[in-house]
């Protein structure tokens, strides 16, 4: 045990971005086995959390109205919460966490994920529990394939379900986000897919620059973008937008989408990106940010 704090806590639960996923097979318990190449974006939603007799969640943000109709026993960020104090053989802590929802429900950037993963990170340190003594990443794994790479909260290599995670450094890039308001369940798109599965890239190259990674987009692929297209085919027209902006690298689809992104050279061409773009869709959740 460590210090716990009376003071509340906040922190950021970035999105994810995964600039290829690959399907490799499926395993006996149905889950799926990836190759990925994730990355983080410098926004997301942000969670507070303080002492409290017991656990409590609140939820704000443009985002918040689809959580608050979500049972406790479903919310990722309360579960993350109660296995953590199991976890540490202490039912007694309490917490009341709050969190501001910016990014769109189940839109393939890992929103819900990396939220349950900022509760961990956050309540270790409420708690003044022992980190080096808790079994966090077997937490992780069991709240969802995508928890254990968001609590690494870097850049990474995936593999297996989503546990085996190589870190790696990537540069700094401009991205936008886009998401045409059409929830994809991530269990949907996997149901919709059919073919043969895929090969995991055999290695990287040397990712030091913007079009180095558009490079790696393109060739890397995303297995989910045709089952996606299927329940939502209005991610062609996301896609199509964004690689209709000027001096767009490469576009791709996140994940189990429907979040698309697009790389760009420079802040301002991402940033005319983004107004061209919301301009045209104002419907459409629209964000210039920078990848890393």
């Amino acid at each position: 045990m460590t210090a716990a704090t009376l003071a509340p806590l906040t922190g950021l639960a970035p999105a994810k971005i995964n600039l290829f996923l690959r399907v490799l097979g499926q395993r006996d318990d149905g889950y799926h086995r990836l190759d990925s190449l994730v990355g983080f974006a410098e926004i997301g939603d942000r969670l507070t959390v303080e002492a409290a007799p017991d656990l409590a969640l609140t939820v704000s943000g443009p985002f918040a109205a689809a959580l608050r109709a979500t049972p406790p026993d479903q919310n990722l960020v309360l579960r993350a919460a109660d296995a953590l104090r199991t976890a540490a053989g202490r039912p007694d802590l309490g917490a009341a966490l709050h969190l501001e929802k910016h990014l769109p429900i189940a839109s393939g950037i890992g929103g819900g994920s990396a939220d349950a993963a900022a509760a961990l990170r956050l309540l270790v340190k409420l708690w003044g529990l022992d980190a080096e003594s808790l079994p966090l990443a077997k937490i992780a794994a069991r709240l969802g394939a995508d928890v254990p790479m968001c609590l690494l909260g870097h850049s990474a290599r995936v593999g297996g379900v989503g546990e085996l995670l190589t870190p790696l450094r990537l540069p700094r890039v401009p991205v936008v986000l886009v998401n045409p308001g059409v929830p994809i369940e991530t269990k949907a798109a996997f149901g919709k897919r059919i073919g043969d599965y895929s090969l995991p890239l055999v290695t990287l190259p040397d990712l030091a620059t913007a079009s180095a990674m558009a490079d790696l987009v393109q060739r890397g692929g995303n297995d989910l973008l045709r089952p996606a297209l299927a329940i939502a085919p209005v991610i062609g027209d996301v896609l199509k937008a964004l690689r209709g902006t000027p001096q767009c690298l490469a576009a791709a689809l996140s994940g189990s989408g429907a979040t698309c992104f697009g790389l760009f050279p420079t802040r301002d061409a991402r940033t005319e990106a983004a107004a061209r773009i919301k301009t045209a869709h104002p419907d459409w959740w629209v964000a210039g940010t920078w990848l890393g």
